[in-house]
């Protein structure tokens, strides 16, 4: 106004660029901050989960153990640690495909494959140690490509890919192994020690706990699967894809390339979960050896807060979702075993329970906010 120029003529001022602009596919991670208490609201439902699976787990345990005097007993309690890091290697394999929203009927099989196919390569054709390791865990990693690919680029279902992998795999071992039971005799006591040795933590006596050598591999698998999920931008894309895979697409996140990663994960750890089985057992019938895990792996993952339509999952939950199914399993050995015949029926009806509780919880939160942007 002192040099007589009306304020109107004054250029306007340019807004500076973003000096951070999000890159492809970051809109999805970066967002503003939440409102005090958000945060406990958001992550609520599935610490809910979480806690009360966990609730289930110790009830279980508080039935079993006043109800039989052999559930406390230390050999049965290293078993079911051990049993439940054997199942949880898997359940955390499973908890990724279901987290984008697919599913895997193949892992029984794959168990099957690599269990008998290692002891065939290194027992009878003289293979290499590190050789027949390295060759079933490669096939399973190609076994997830293949099925990422089929899903992917051929648009296939995830249920009718999986499900021909659940027949084809089985049928291949028992083709390659005459259907003959496979196993390492007597020999590589050194490799079998991965799965069935014994680390003395509170001591070497007999009659105290020794964590079994496979709670290790799972508490680092676990460790790396939920830091991954939580913690990196691929697992947050794998929970935006499993919400919505259309929004996800056009929100620059490669929904193919992820959807092929859980697919690698889940083949993967179910190869180390099938090589880990057949170093404890020694023995790997092609007929039966893998028969229905996985049931067990999806159950815990069901039970563990993963959700079948996708985009929704815990590591830890799936983890606590295995000793159920474990625990479960030893209840009806040990207190009911006139039912050991119907431990399938129990384990369809707890998927069903869950899924059943899963959709009542969706319609409880879609009535929540129907409710808030209406009122």
């Amino acid at each position: 106004m002192g040099n007589g120029k009306p304020d109107a003529m004054k250029p306007a001022e340019a807004k500076a660029p973003s000096p951070n602009p999000l890159p492809k596919g970051e809109g999805l991670t970066r967002q503003a901050p939440l409102a005090k208490g958000e945060t406990f609201r958001r992550f609520l439902p599935q610490g809910a989960k979480i806690w009360g699976i966990l609730g289930l787990l110790v009830a279980v345990c508080l039935y079993t153990a006043i109800s039989s005097d052999r559930f406390l007993r230390v050999q049965n309690v290293e078993n079911l640690v051990h049993r439940t890091a054997l199942f949880g290697i898997l359940s955390v394999g499973a908890a990724f495909v279901i987290i984008t929203g697919g599913i895997d009927l193949s892992i029984g099989s794959l168990v099957c494959l690599v269990g008998v196919l290692l002891p065939n390569l290194i027992a009878e054709h003289g293979w290499p140690v590190p050789a027949g390791v390295a060759a079933v865990l490669l096939l399973s990693v190609a076994i997830g490509v293949v099925h990422g690919l089929l899903i992917t680029k051929m648009r296939l279902q995830p249920f009718v890919v999986t499900l021909c992998g659940l027949l084809l795999y089985r049928g291949v071992a028992r083709g390659i192994t005459g259907d003959m039971s496979q196993g390492f005799g007597v020999e590589y006591k050194g490799l079998r020690a991965i799965a069935t040795s014994r680390l003395p933590i509170f001591g070497s006596s007999d009659n105290v706990f020794h964590l079994p050598a496979t709670t290790l591999i799972l508490i680092i698998i676990a460790v790396v699967a939920a830091i991954f999920l939580n913690k990196t931008i691929y697992g947050r894309y794998l929970l935006a894809m499993g919400n919505n895979p259309e929004a996800a697409r056009y929100s620059g996140i490669n929904v193919d390339r992820t959807t092929l990663l859980a697919y690698v994960i889940c083949s993967t750890l179910a190869g180390l979960g099938g090589m880990l089985f057949v170093l404890d057992i020694n023995a790997a019938q092609p007929s039966d050896f893998g028969n229905f895990y996985e049931l067990y792996a999806i159950a815990a993952a069901v039970l563990g807060g993963c959700s079948l339509r996708g985009g929704e999952g815990s590591i830890l939950g799936v983890v606590i979702g295995a000793a159920v199914m474990v625990v479960l399993s030893n209840t009806i050995n040990l207190v009911h075993p006139a039912y050991q015949n119907i431990e399938f029926a129990i384990i369809g009806g707890v998927i069903l329970i869950g899924v059943i509780v899963d959709e009542l919880a969706r319609r409880l939160v879609t009535a929540r906010r129907e409710a808030v942007r209406h009122g």
